[in-house]
């Protein structure tokens, strides 16, 4: 990810007409791209493959619908056995194989097409296997929410040893199988777990685990610090949650983000590059060397659901942390979540513990460079700000009830090594804590 980030103008400062007439271009750029992304408006574009008309139409006489590109993949006899195994499961299951590229009537996205799809439809209960972005792997979104595994049993056909060199349609075929009898999670964690072991019965992941067990006292000092340092953390966090009231931050002379709709636009475009990236990494590992393989998936999965439901700028430096979280999962070694202060800034390159202005407690923190310079010089580092209330606060300000990115700390307060931005999304967290606001919102006008 880039660490490029806009120049943030001190409001003393006087006005450069240069920079405004930059940021006033910028700004027509960002309106035409947001006018032109929505992909409902372009379902029935003249960009290249099927609209959604066409999808939707085939779709009210067979369940599968599969475009002439992939016609040799899966055969029009294939394609009448799903029809017939899907029949034989009396679910809602429709499947939807189709090229996806930039500029298409989806805009190359697999969730884009499946949210189409669902509205056109026009049915409350929906499972849909797709295709993603690669063609490789399968996506499975349902309505309601995960009542029948759709997603992990599609997760898990990516991960079976034996439909390693099976064609798609024999991958639809088990997906469909999986769906109908609800074991999706548990092959899912199955093939997860199978995958951990086969890494750890390697010859050379037995020498590195021997090597990173025999540390000596320095390593069990390492190890005991993090712990000690993980349950600062933890303690901070339960603390905030538990009180009604508290002290807010105060940071004098803090320059806070600018949030402004060019920025937004490009962080959106940003975040989106990232998920196509990791989506991508995730297609391109090997399953039995990467044991991090299923939370990279689970992470891919949990930022394109931010990513769609996002509402501002908080919400896509959400994405970012957690494509960052895949990317980290899928590395030899575990690295540092974003920086704390503000994920835009980029990866942090190291852990410190920081003690909030008007509080006692101190809390272990991952932050950038530049954010540990300002510590080191006790000057306020640049912060991501948020409205909330009227006001204009930190984001670590916003009660941790209705922000996940402030319970979270977008991954520098987890409090351990299976708490993940991921996993919190999966189990709704996100979600509850969007409607907390909103309802709080509500309530006060």
């Amino acid at each position: 990810m880039s660490s490029d980030r806009p120049t943030v103008r001190h409001p003393s400062a006087g006005p450069d007409r240069r920079l405004l007439g930059g940021l006033f271009a910028a700004l027509l750029m960002a309106c035409s791209a947001l006018l032109g992304a929505g992909a409902p408006a372009r379902a029935d574009g003249a960009g290249p493959g099927p609209t959604a008309t066409a999808i939707v139409e085939a779709l009210a006489t067979a369940p599968v619908y599969v475009d002439p590109s992939f016609a040799a993949a899966v055969t029009a006899s294939q394609q009448r056995e799903l029809a017939d195994r899907i029949t034989a499961t009396g679910l809602p299951i429709k499947v939807v194989l189709v090229p996806l590229k930039k500029g298409d009537a989806f805009d190359g996205s697999a969730k884009s097409l499946a949210a189409v799809v669902q509205e056109r439809l026009g049915r409350p209960q929906l499972i849909l296997l797709t295709n993603d972005e690669y063609g490789s792997w399968l996506r499975g979104t349902e309505w309601p929410e995960d009542t029948h595994q759709a997603r992990d049993a599609a997760m898990a056909v990516g991960m079976l040893k034996e439909l390693k060199e099976a064609g798609l349609a024999a991958r639809v075929g088990r997906a469909v199988e999986l769906i109908g009898t609800g074991r999706g999670t548990e092959v899912y964690k199955a093939e997860a777990a199978r995958a951990d072991r086969e890494y750890a019965a390697r010859p050379k992941a037995k020498e590195e685990a021997a090597g990173s067990t025999s540390g000596g006292p320095g390593t069990l000092l390492a190890i005991a610090a993090a712990l000690v340092l993980a349950a600062a953390g933890a303690a901070f966090l339960v603390r905030r949650r538990r009180s009604p009231r508290h002290t807010a931050f105060t940071f004098p002379d803090a320059v806070f983000a600018a949030d402004q709709a060019a920025d937004e636009a490009g962080l959106r475009r940003q975040a989106t590059t990232e998920v196509l990236a990791l989506g991508k990494a995730v297609d391109g590992a090997d399953p039995v060397a990467t044991p991090g393989l299923g939370r990279a998936l689970d992470a891919y999965d949990a930022a394109g659901r931010v990513l769609d439901a996002a509402r501002g700028i908080p919400d896509l430096a959400g994405v970012l942390a957690l494509a960052a979280e895949g990317r980290s999962a899928l590395a030899a070694e575990p690295r540092l979540p974003l920086c704390f202060f503000d994920p835009r800034h980029g990866a942090a390159a190291r852990r410190t513990t920081w003690r909030p202005l008007g509080r006692r407690e101190r809390v272990d923190v991952a932050v950038c460079e530049d954010c540990a310079r300002a510590l080191h010089a006790r000057r306020a580092p640049q912060v991501l700000a948020v409205r909330d209330q009227g006001r204009t606060v930190p984001y670590f300000e916003v009660p941790a009830d209705r922000s996940l990115w402030a319970a979270t700390g977008y991954g520098s307060l987890l409090s351990g090594p299976d708490d993940t931005l991921a996993a919190r999304v999966g189990t709704g967290e996100f979600s509850r804590a969007r409607q907390e606001s909103e309802d709080r919102g509500a309530t006060e006008e």
